[in-house]
């Protein structure tokens, strides 16, 4: 029998992903995302509902989401479902079901968080200025070299 563990979610963050890194050095992030359902009732009247989803990241990714995506960021996560379970402090088992992010894409227009690794990003003054390419030359049908 096949089986299949595949989440798409679009939705906006909750708050600032929590980005940390487990003793072997890597990172991992966490948010949550919240996506809404807008339906009619039978008897015509309009609802809206959310489904908040908490997301987990790895490694590279984990970082690029904690150092670009803050509260309210439009995001579409690509991933697996994954249950937890483990016992609090005060004894009584917990669970969790969340989702294991392999992919997640940034949405919005809004400016990131940290723009200074961006590429094109403000210079510092006094930086040099960025040389631009030279013009392409001038090519008629005679100078084609084929």
């Amino acid at each position: 029998m096949a089986n299949l563990n595949k989440v798409l979610l679009m939705g906006n963050l909750t708050r600032d992903p929590e980005l940390r890194y487990i003793p072997s050095g890597t990172a991992v992030a966490t948010f949550t995302v919240a996506t809404n359902r807008a339906y009619t009732l039978a008897s015509g009247e309009k609802r809206e509902e959310a489904c908040f989803v908490r997301v987990v990241t790895w490694a590279r990714q984990a970082e690029l989401c904690g150092q670009y995506l803050a509260k309210g960021s439009p995001v579409f996560v690509e991933g697996r479902l994954q249950s937890r379970s483990w016992e609090a402090p005060d004894g009584q088992k917990r669970s969790a079901l969340e989702v294991v992010a392999q992919n997640v894409q940034f949405l919005g227009k809004g400016a990131p968080k940290a723009t200074e690794d961006m590429v094109g990003a403000p210079k510092e003054e006094g930086a040099p200025p960025v040389e631009e390419a030279p013009p392409l030359p001038d090519t008629t049908a005679g100078d084609v070299p084929f």
